[in-house]
């Protein structure tokens, strides 16, 4: 019998598998966390990539904006801020002339509680701390359009500051390529008809997962970012205990490639062939919190499963579903041709989520261990498990000794990567 202990929300549940069959655990590379990473920080501002150091970027009595991850991706807000306000304080910028806005795309407002969280209670004291609502067209301001036709609206706060510091971490994005840099910007803290438009974008085959050349995903999200202004990044890789493994600080594009290169190294894991079960945690809260954001890690776990094969799913999703356009688009749309024809002609946010999902389906059986009405899930297009143990029975109950089974602890940072993958 194979023990092993996988996360699920803010506990952990025990994976038993029988004897016998082929396994192979996939796991992050071992590397090794930054020692002292408040020195580390400090250094990466003063001396940064392409960019002079954040002092000399910023003058006193300039009103600076700094954007931060919501609750949904970490990326130790509260270690990376008070380094970036001292470096600021120390070039004359006054506590009134500095504030923070939660990035948080399309996503839900965040409650007082969570900005804490997020923050540290010292900075949510002592600065303004705002939300972004991507909805509110009083706090959005139209700037011009892309080549591509994306109309650019950014939160006027932002916008109208005179330097913007992005924060962030950097993973891998199912079409965007890899997350971090200038998404602090677009969509972080654009209008939803911005998210949208670029969005629809994600069904041009170029527009994948680990790639930024030529991806006219990111070539938008970029040229929009462009336009608003990205002064300065401070952008983090980290591993799953969420130490800090590299820093990269400076320009917003040179930066950010910079760390995209490392975080291919980090996260992108070699396989020799595809699976036929993967076992997949999403590595527990908050990447588990709703169905909308678990497929991320399905996109990750499809990576390394053959055609017919099956995952096991495992995420709490103890906020439901995630998104209504979603929900209604996988309940309305029951093949993936159909959802595909819909997409082409009426393009929507969470309408996206149904048609990424609806491709994974495509390949092979999900199983769903979660906390969801088993007839929610059902109805979305999974097949429920009440527990982990269920889920192994129903995949493992037949089968044969020669399957080839892949366990993913930490599937939404763990890019399996094999011959089939091409860049």
């Amino acid at each position: 019998m194979i023990r092993l202990y996988l996360c699920y929300g803010k506990k952990q549940v025990k994976l038993e598998l029988p004897a016998g069959f082929k396994l192979q655990e996939l796991r992050l590379h071992d590397f090794v966390p930054i020692r002292d990473p408040l020195i580390a920080l400090k250094k990466s501002l003063r001396q940064p990539i392409s960019s002079p150091p954040l002092r000399d970027c910023v003058h006193a009595g300039d009103r600076v904006c700094i954007l931060v991850n919501d609750s949904t991706r970490i990326a130790r807000s509260e270690l990376l801020l008070p380094i970036i306000i001292s470096e600021l304080q120390e070039a004359r910028i006054e506590d009134k002339d500095i504030f923070i806005v939660f990035a948080a795309g399309t996503h839900r407002p965040l409650t007082r509680s969570e900005m804490i969280s997020l923050v540290g209670k010292q900075i949510a004291d002592r600065y303004k701390l705002y939300n972004h609502n991507c909805h509110d067209q009083k706090e959005l301001i139209y700037i011009g359009e892309t080549i591509r036709s994306t109309p650019v609206y950014v939160n006027k706060k932002v916008f109208e500051a005179d330097k913007r510091i992005l924060t962030g971490s950097i993973v891998h994005h199912f079409f965007a390529g890899f997350g971090g840099g200038r998404k602090a910007l677009i969509p972080g803290v654009a209008g939803f008809e911005t998210i949208e438009s670029n969005h629809n974008l994600m069904i041009d085959q170029k527009a994948r997962l680990g790639i930024l050349k030529n991806n006219p995903v990111h070539e938008d999200l970029l040229e929009a970012a462009l336009m608003v202004g990205g002064d300065f990044i401070l952008n983090v890789v980290l591993n799953e205990q969420k130490q800090i493994l590299g820093i990269f600080a400076g320009n917003m594009v040179k930066a950010h490639e910079e760390g995209c290169s490392f975080a291919n190294q980090v996260y992108g894991v070699k396989i020799n062939a595809l699976a036929d079960v993967v076992i997949a945690s999403c590595g527990g809260y908050p990447k588990d919190l709703n169905v909308y954001q678990v497929h991320k890690t399905l996109e990750n776990a499809l990576m390394a499963l053959k055609e017919g094969g099956k995952i096991i799913l495992l995420a709490q999703c103890s906020e439901g579903v995630g998104s209504a356009v979603y929900e209604e688009w996988a309940t309305r749309y029951k093949t993936l041709t159909e959802i595909e024809q819909e997409i082409k002609v009426n393009f929507q946010i969470g309408g996206h989520k149904a048609y990424a999902i609806a491709r994974a389906f495509s390949k092979g059986d999900v199983i769903l261990v979660s906390d969801l009405n088993p007839e929610k899930a059902r109805a979305l297009g999974f097949i429920p498990a009440s527990s982990l143990n269920e889920a192994i029975s129903i995949v493992f109950k037949d089968a044969s000794h020669d399957i080839l089974t892949y366990i993913i602890p930490q599937s939404s940072l763990v890019v399996p990567i094999s011959d089939r993958y091409k860049s």
